[in-house]
């Protein structure tokens, strides 16, 4: 898998968008035309995915919001698992992926071959994914950091490796068999779920090792360490049965299909330009956590970001 580091570029006249990419292979792909004479139009119905976990729905929030009360779009809402919001990209019936974690294979299909989707640029979050026990445990045994010696611990965690939602695209399964390490990985079923688990881990001080990744809110409430497994170099993953290395660190972008990226919506070049930090997302994210409603959250964020988010608008959209 490579890195990827769209860019998106505003061109004159007919206000369409090229969009920039890199290739599934990592070399430069042919700029993207779309057919002259397109020009802005009316917002209309615009389609999301929402795939599960917070800090997506943080992105959501925030876009949606825009995206209603800025460009009087009315917008329409997928909740669904990532490769179930690629090929309704793909159909047309979801316009766009706010949160994109790699997945070079479905670049491949359906931006590559199939041309039905284009990139539209970073969200500015740096997507980090990894093993990690809480902080007493590798204050109590700090050996344990290191995964080589994790069969000495093995029996503290009754030989269960937590993930989250069956549906998040993990390497567990392959790297604990890979590696030789005496552990099973057992779904907890949801972010919220393992989210809870880390957090009573914390709490109650009983041993647990699991799958997590950043951004995300909890990060800023408990400590986790991680686990240090083979270092990634480029190329070490392509195999999933035979992977032995840490996860790839993340550019996390956005994808759009590609009739919609390229119709004159106000809604696609919102999206495009889109792009905020992880602190950013997390504010969000923690305050959907406990309780509040979407528009509420977006608001909040918004209310104090506004030099931010009015340079996203679409030209001649005074915000």
């Amino acid at each position: 898998m490579t890195r990827r580091t769209p860019l998106i570029a505003r061109l004159t006249g007919a206000g369409l968008l090229a969009l920039t990419t890199l290739t599934a292979c990592g070399g430069p792909a042919p700029e993207l035309v779309a057919a002259p004479g397109i020009q802005p139009t009316d917002c209309g119905t615009v389609t999301l995915a929402e795939n599960p976990w917070v800090g997506y729905s943080a992105n959501l929030a925030v876009v949606s919001y825009l995206a209603r009360t800025e460009l009087g779009c009315e917008v329409k809402v997928s909740a669904e698992a990532e490769d179930a919001s690629w090929q309704h990209l793909a159909d047309g019936s979801v316009d766009a992926i706010l949160e994109n974690w790699g997945h070079d294979d479905l670049k491949k299909k359906y931006i590559d071959n199939e041309k039905v989707a284009v990139e539209a640029g970073l969200t500015g979050n740096k997507g980090v994914i990894g093993w990690y026990v809480p902080e007493w445990m590798a204050q109590k045994y700090p050996d344990i950091t290191n995964w080589k010696n994790l069969n000495e611990y093995a029996h503290l965690f009754d030989g269960k490796f937590l993930d989250g939602d069956p549906s998040y695209v993990t390497n567990d399964k392959a790297l604990i068999e890979n590696l030789g390490i005496d552990l099973t990985v057992a779904y907890t079923g949801s972010e919220d779920k393992l989210i809870s688990a880390f957090r009573k881990a914390e709490a109650d001080r009983t041993p647990m090792i699991g799958y997590f990744y950043s951004p995300q809110w909890l990060l800023s409430e408990i400590d986790l360490v991680n686990i240090k497994l083979p270092a990634y170099t480029p190329g070490c993953d392509a195999d999933p049965k035979t992977v032995r290395c840490d996860y790839q660190p993340y550019d996390l972008d956005k994808i759009q299909n590609r009739e919609f990226a390229y119709s004159g919506s106000p809604a696609a070049e919102l999206i495009q330009k889109f792009q905020w930090s992880n602190d950013d997302q997390n504010q969000v994210a923690r305050d959907l956590n406990d309780g509040m409603k979407p528009d509420e959250a977006a608001r909040k964020w918004l209310d104090a970001h506004q030099d931010k988010w009015r340079a996203w608008l679409p030209s001649g959209v005074a915000g």
